[in-house]
């Protein structure tokens, strides 16, 4: 597999690269950044699965204004991480008066640094599609994609309570990525829906609900089972508009 694979795009590569994301931040600082748009365009999706008093972490936060809704929403019991020390500096002091319950920590994704079974809910926006920034092929992903990503889920999964819910939303089609998500060693169940801009030719995002305790879908099981040997299918077809800008890389990129 690995001898012939295509290299991907270099400007793909800078977004799995820490300084790039520093050097973003510090330009920025805490002006809002949505990638796949903000939290009006998904709550219809999320309502349901989230409750006020829920212990929620928001992984992979950047300057997105993703905590700041959830907690003026209600949902004041939040802690954002992300692996940039510019980012988390400029929301915790962008977030300090508005919204002062807010919880901010710079962490890798891939070791959360927090106790088993800490969190009701795991959100992420996006932040999973960085892991595949090197893949050129969807259907033929690197073993160490692979690899990155169960290592994420698997923490995700350990501080989740039993009962608890992984919530991910991203451009990411059925076909690529519930086969990453369908690991039984996860103990979680999956299902998904489409959220975002409806209208003909408009874009379409996934939201992938994992409940903590509850059972996989025996053909579930079997996708995540075929990880590394997933069923040839047409390729998709391009989209028919042009994506936000904050959008083209999670567009460029194969999820």
């Amino acid at each position: 597999l690995g001898m012939d694979r295509r290299r991907a795009p270099a400007a793909n590569l800078r977004y799995g690269r820490r300084r790039f994301w520093d050097a973003l931040y510090r330009r920025e600082g805490a002006e809002t950044r949505e990638w796949l748009g903000g939290l009006s365009r998904f709550l219809p999706q999320l309502e349901p699965e989230l409750r006020p008093g829920d212990r929620i972490l928001v992984l992979g936060c950047g300057n997105s204004a993703l905590s700041h809704d959830l907690y003026k929403l209600g949902y004041t019991d939040v802690t954002s991480i992300d692996f940039s020390p510019a980012c988390i500096a400029a929301m915790r002091a962008r977030c300090a008066r508005c919204c002062p319950g807010l919880r901010w920590a710079v962490m890798d994704i891939r070791a959360l640094a927090f106790p088993d079974a800490s969190f009701d809910v795991v959100l992420e926006k996006g932040t999973l599609d960085v892991l595949m920034v090197e893949e050129t092929d969807p259907w033929d992903v690197s073993p160490q994609a692979v690899a990155s990503m169960h290592r994420v889920l698997a923490e995700v999964s350990r501080v989740l309570r039993p009962g608890g819910c992984f919530l991910s939303i991203t451009f990411a089609q059925p076909h690529f990525r519930k086969p990453h998500y369908a690991q039984e060693a996860f103990g979680w169940s999956l299902r998904h829906t489409a959220c975002g801009d409806g209208d003909a030719g408009a874009f379409h995002y996934f939201l992938y609900i994992m409940r903590k305790g509850q059972s996989l879908d025996p053909h579930d099981v079997a996708l995540g089972r075929r990880l590394h040997q997933p069923p040839p299918l047409p390729a998709l077809p391009q989209p028919s508009a042009p994506p936000d800008d904050n959008e083209d890389y999670l567009l460029a990129i194969q999820l």
